[in-house]
């Protein structure tokens, strides 16, 4: 009986790996928000979802590059150069940013004579000196169901991170490299569809759809979109088909990601950053929650029932938005 040498080490090991791990999630946690405070001091609000879309659609990028790069280092000079080579980017970035300094803070040019629907800053506080901006507050019917919606994209996304992958080798038969290729094309789409989604939003806000639906129909239409095809993924009986429509279901519920976060700036205001870190931690408890619930769903129902539950899901989530308004639209 006891623990052995082997099996002590072996544990030692493990729980420094999580626990490493979890020191890296927490570095990486302040990315998102940090951004999101930085597009909220520095970018025009009829340039920020796209400017949110090209800042997320470059983690695509990364993505998309990581692998190759990571596993030609690794078969040439072993597993450690190739952690090594991937901490060496990280550090650089961390280098650069202590060189840079803050801005100004972007101002939209002089309001026309007739005043705009929607004005492009929170209105200044009366009696404030200098026309400081408002503080907003984060209590509100808009913020909340902006933050349920994302941890439904969140929900469903992750099913795609975490299963795609196995899902098209061993349910839809495909071998381990075509099964490779099929489940990147996801994320070469997302490269295209993130940024895209965010300079469509940008457009139609400032077109005839106006400041509500015009923030509004990206999200919605990308989310339930999305909800669609993986329905049709999960039915086809055609392994190509099922590739084909879950990989654009991707595209399509990752192109939203620009308009949340400009959503999620007008609603929150100079409070970006903590709002940010709300938002994107609902978004990590649906990415917690649906890759240990999907297998066991598919494993008591069937894959298929399960895509479908992901499909409702990313439904549920477009329509959230029925309910989201910025400032000045709120009543």
């Amino acid at each position: 009986g006891g623990v052995g040498p082997f099996q002590v080490c072996l544990l030692g090991t493990l729980g420094l790996f999580v626990a490493w791990r979890f020191v890296l999630g927490v570095s990486e946690a302040p990315t998102y928000p940090g951004a999101a405070e930085g597009v909220s001091r520095w970018v025009l609000p009829a340039y920020q979802a796209r400017a949110n879309g090209i800042i997320i659609g470059s983690i695509g990028l990364g993505s998309a590059l990581t692998p190759p790069l990571v596993s030609l280092v690794m078969v040439r000079w072993g597993w450690r150069a190739a952690l090594l080579a991937s901490a060496i980017p990280a550090l650089a970035v961390a280098l650069v940013w202590l060189r840079v300094r803050e801005p100004p803070r972007a101002v939209p040019p002089a309001a026309p004579a007739r005043a705009p629907a929607e004005p492009l800053l929170p209105e200044p506080l009366p009696g404030v000196p200098g026309g400081s901006r408002p503080a907003h507050t984060l209590r509100t019917r808009s913020f909340a169901l902006l933050t349920a919606s994302y941890t439904l994209q969140g929900y469903v996304g992750y099913i795609f991170v975490s299963w795609f992958y196995l899902y098209l080798v061993q349910e839809r038969g495909f071998d381990l490299v075509r099964g490779a290729w099929w489940s990147s094309l996801p994320w070469v789409l997302s490269i295209v569809s993130i940024p895209l989604g965010g300079w469509a939003a940008d457009r139609l806000t400032t077109g005839r759809l106006g400041p509500v639906w015009g923030r509004r129909a990206v999200p919605m239409v990308g989310m339930a979109g999305s909800g669609v095809l993986i329905s049709v993924g999960a039915h086809t009986g055609s392994p190509v088909t099922a590739a084909v429509s879950l990989a654009f279901a991707t595209a399509l519920v990752l192109c939203v990601e620009g308009p949340f976060w400009a959503m999620m700036m007008r609603v929150s205001g100079p409070r970006s950053g903590t709002a940010g870190g709300i938002m994107n931690m609902g978004s990590n408890l649906g990415g917690l929650v649906s890759p240990a619930l999907t297998p066991l769903l598919a494993a008591w129902v069937g894959w298929e029932a399960a895509l479908h539950v992901a499909a409702a899901l990313a439904v549920a989530a477009a329509l959230l938005w029925l309910g989201v308004r910025p400032p000045a639209e709120s009543h």
